[in-house]
């Protein structure tokens, strides 16, 4: 009996692997640990001057304007969590 022609497959050739992912400098969860406390502790500060009676003029004069500054410390802190390797 005549035998069948083998099919010729190219081998299988995986996919490059990609390169790892650098891991972060080592200032970088000092840095985002440092921003989301001093978020929490100027929002801290800007309701215990409030508070007292006292006008809030801690941490600045600049009114409930504070709670935004405090809120974009913490949330800088928060996305940099997204890059921590």
């Amino acid at each position: 009996m005549p035998e069948s022609k083998s099919r010729k497959k190219a081998t299988y050739t995986p996919p490059a692997e990609k390169a790892a992912p650098k891991p972060s400098p080592r200032w970088w969860v000092p840095v985002m640990l440092g921003l989301m406390l001093l978020g929490l502790v100027w929002i801290v500060t800007f309701y215990i001057s409030r508070s007292a009676g006292r006008t809030p003029d801690l941490p600045l004069p600049i009114g409930s304007w504070n709670l935004a500054v405090g809120a974009v410390l913490i949330i800088t802190g928060f996305s940099m969590t997204t890059r921590w390797r």
